[in-house]
């Protein structure tokens, strides 16, 4: 029964473990502005004089974030894109960096067996010992970490309302479609305008 109470205690803090590492997810936001007066949204242009920025994601890497956040707004606020005069203007930032990340397992000790004779008796008995804790093992490795933020600007002040950003560790230099979905759907579980 002891060994099975260490073997779940073991599997318990590795999940424990893996749920430390998950996405972190940020906001902030101005709390003088009432979200439900906004009802429409438009993208600002990142590069309005038409060169081309070495730093900018590419075109598809743009448009699935739009598409993401796009469909996140209309889910979880109601609000619509339109070409002029909108009540919000919404921007984006990726940044793909390395990091480290450092993680922590359970060490045991193996278990084992002993013989023993007994004079008295003349007969060999065996005794088990369990296995035991013997602390932590520290793992670092280098990761590549995306951050995806999403800005919200007033149309008519030109301020910065929202903004909301997550950082989780990413495969390459670019963001996948599932990784971008994940970090929008992130951001948004935090856009809570119906608290405000």
């Amino acid at each position: 029964m002891k060994n099975k109470w260490k073997m779940w205690s073991g599997f318990a803090a590795v999940i424990f473990i893996m749920a430390s590492c998950a996405s972190s997810t940020h906001i902030e936001k101005d709390d003088s502005v009432n979200f439900t007066d906004y009802k429409t949204f438009a993208w600002l242009e990142k590069n309005p004089t038409g060169e081309k920025d070495k730093n900018k994601p590419g075109d598809l890497t743009e448009q699935r974030i739009r598409e993401a956040v796009n469909k996140e707004l209309a889910k979880s606020a109601g609000w619509k894109e339109v070409k002029s005069r909108p009540d919000v203007f919404l921007s984006y930032d990726v940044l793909v960096e390395r990091g480290s990340s450092t993680s922590t397992s359970p060490v045991y000790s193996r278990p084992f067996s002993r013989v023993f004779y007994n004079r008295s008796t003349g007969r060999y008995f065996t005794v088990f010992y369990p296995s035991q804790f013997e602390g932590y093992e520290r793992d670092e490795r280098s990761i590549r970490e995306g951050t995806v933020t999403i800005s919200m600007i007033d149309g008519k002040t030109d301020k910065t309302v929202w903004q909301g950003w997550t950082t989780d560790e990413v495969n390459s230099r670019n963001l996948t479609s599932r990784e971008i979905q994940n970090s929008v759907k992130s951001i948004f579980k935090k856009f809570d305008i119906a608290k405000n």
